[in-house]
């Protein structure tokens, strides 16, 4: 790929872990973006992205926090709150998070971004790509700031049992819910 840096869209500890440490073992450090309004209720939100920092910081990483707009997040997926795992609301918020992440890496200059929710066997690998290229197209001004989206699917190659250890070695607090009130009331 060339660069050595990517920009990680970061959802939460437990779905980021192998997926960082496979970043790492072949030469590319992540800049981990905690992007993720969509979590409800914020103390939610703040666990998993303690969580997350907590990671971040035992690997020297750095880790940057979108802040929480769950107002706007809310404004955005309305009239979509009944919708299932992998509807439309689902396209909706992968699309508001993964354009913030693209915008954020063609200020810093960063050439590539990818997201630990292609990870996770309850998301739609061809929702998120659909959002990924989205986003990186709504970012193209110029061939020097454009950002390139990496398509990954972070299932494979072991990275699923290697995520499990990675949770017992750091006793990762795993959510249950995909973050939003919506899917927790499914859960209930």
């Amino acid at each position: 790929m060339g660069e050595t840096t990517v920009l990680l869209h970061t959802c939460c500890a437990p779905c980021s872990s192998a997926i960082i440490e496979a970043m790492m073992k072949n030469g590319i450090t992540p800049v981990i973006y905690y992007c993720n309004p969509n979590i409800y209720p914020h103390q939610e939100y703040e666990i998993r992205k303690n969580e997350c920092t907590r990671y971040a910081q035992s690997l020297g990483l750095e880790i940057i926090d979108a802040d929480y707009d769950h107002e706007n997040w809310l404004e955005a997926v309305k009239g979509m709150e009944g919708e299932p795992e992998r509807g439309g609301r689902c396209l909706k918020c992968f699309k508001l998070r993964l354009l913030r992440t693209a915008r954020y890496a063609a200020e810093r200059g960063i050439k590539v971004i990818t997201t630990t929710l292609a990870s996770s066997r309850w998301k739609s690998l061809d929702q998120i790509n659909e959002a990924g290229t989205w986003a990186v197209g709504q970012t193209e001004t110029s061939p020097e700031n454009s950002v390139i989206w990496w398509d990954q699917n972070w299932r494979k190659n072991g990275l699923q049992e290697r995520r499990l250890q990675i949770i017992k070695e750091y006793d990762f607090y795993n959510q249950l819910y995909c973050g939003c009130e919506f899917s927790m009331r499914k859960e209930d």
